[in-house]
């Protein structure tokens, strides 16, 4: 039976809705109602990271649920404490914390909070970026630079300032090198930071590898912004969610630039469990667990660490180290690089490839490669 007339669908005009219903799935298919499959080629919405019905993660919930099914965060739960440490193990935030949430959102709302906290700045201004997206509730919405969510949001009442992102192939600052424009990318976070006073800035949330809008910045970009957010004591939070868990041919995309990279906070979703369940997560560094490790956390979701959601964040890694498809996934973007690149030599309409650190890249499509004009507004 069809959800066309009872069910509320996101980013969708209601009346123009009218999606086949799907029963299954299998690997890289799905298989619709009256028995037709189709070849998923997003991983859905950027989450299966490990395609359909993973027999780890079914059997890993069907465990749980036989032992299980639900704690509040107030009280322990051993897939919980056991998916923490092993998060902070791979992400090399040993000493630090782990809260969960129930996906993406909320994740990065709670980083915010959290990065405020810990930086004694309640109000504190918060630096994100021009085309980027960070999710869709309130200040998700705001921290996105995403012609979706600014008509919905009110960054500025929100505490929130946007910059220039690091969009090489059209770059806002007028630099015709890749690595001068990442740099100058950066060097426009640090002026914010400046502009505003350091001391009134609680933190800085950018992605290291964006995803909905198709922005890969150059190599020389998130070492620059380290550097300045380091240099002026505010907090840089790597959001994660989208390109974590191998899909940018490394565990987190910002561990392509080296331990001297490392955020300060970092927020996950998506691929934490290959979308088997829903679960999100703030990684906090030690620096930042320390300084709120005798505050109060004025915060709590009903199903933050949701036992069956922990027990398939478990398998979801112990099924990528198993399968080897953090290296594969490296492997393969190289190759995927070198085919698109071809496509680019045969055909005008793609402007620009950019991408390669794993199975997320790039094509831009032009009117005129010589131009660089967009080929829709």
């Amino acid at each position: 039976m069809s959800e066309r007339d009872d069910v509320l669908h996101s980013w969708f005009v209601q009346a123009d809705w009218n999606a086949p219903t799907v029963v299954g799935g299998e690997g890289a298919w799905l298989h619709l109602e009256g028995g037709r499959r189709v070849l998923d080629m997003s991983s859905l919405a950027e989450c299966s990271n490990l395609g359909h019905q993973h027999p780890r993660l079914v059997e890993a919930i069907r465990d749980q649920a036989s032992e299980l099914c639900f704690v509040t965060n107030a009280w322990g739960a051993k897939p919980r404490a056991d998916l923490a440490r092993r998060l902070l193990e791979l992400s090399g935030f040993e000493g630090g914390r782990v809260f969960f949430t129930n996906g993406g959102a909320d994740a990065n709302e709670h980083a915010v909070k959290i990065a405020r906290m810990a930086a004694g700045k309640p109000e504190g201004k918060i630096i994100a970026r021009d085309r980027s997206y960070h999710g869709a509730t309130r200040l998700a919405q705001a921290l996105s630079g995403d012609s979706r969510t600014q008509a919905e949001s009110n960054a500025a009442a929100l505490g929130i300032s946007h910059v220039p992102p690091p969009y090489a192939y059209r770059c806002p600052f007028g630099s015709g090198s890749d690595a001068h424009c990442g740099e100058l990318a950066a060097a426009a976070v640090a002026e914010r930071i400046d502009e505003f006073g350091a001391g009134q800035v609680a933190a800085v949330i950018m992605e290291p590898n964006a995803g909905t809008n198709g922005i890969v910045a150059p190599d020389s970009y998130w070492p620059a912004l380290r550097r300045a957010t380091a240099e002026r004591d505010v907090w840089l939070i790597a959001d994660e969610v989208m390109s974590g868990f191998g899909r940018c041919g490394e565990w987190f995309a910002w561990q392509r630039q080296g331990e001297s990279a490392r955020p300060d906070l970092m927020t996950l979703a998506k691929g934490l469990t290959g979308a088997a369940a829903p679960l999100g997560a703030v990684v906090l560094s030690s620096d930042v667990a320390g300084e709120i490790e005798h505050q109060m956390l004025y915060t709590g979701l009903t199903y933050c660490g949701h036992p069956l959601s922990c027990a398939a964040g478990l398998a979801a890694l112990a099924a990528y180290e198993a399968e080897g498809l953090i290296d594969r996934s490296r492997n393969m973007g190289t190759e995927l690089l070198t085919e698109l690149q071809e496509m680019q030599s045969r055909h005008p309409v793609i402007g620009d490839v950019r991408g390669g650190h794993g199975l997320f890249a790039v094509i831009e499509l032009v009117a005129d490669a010589a131009t660089r004009e967009p080929i829709a507004p």
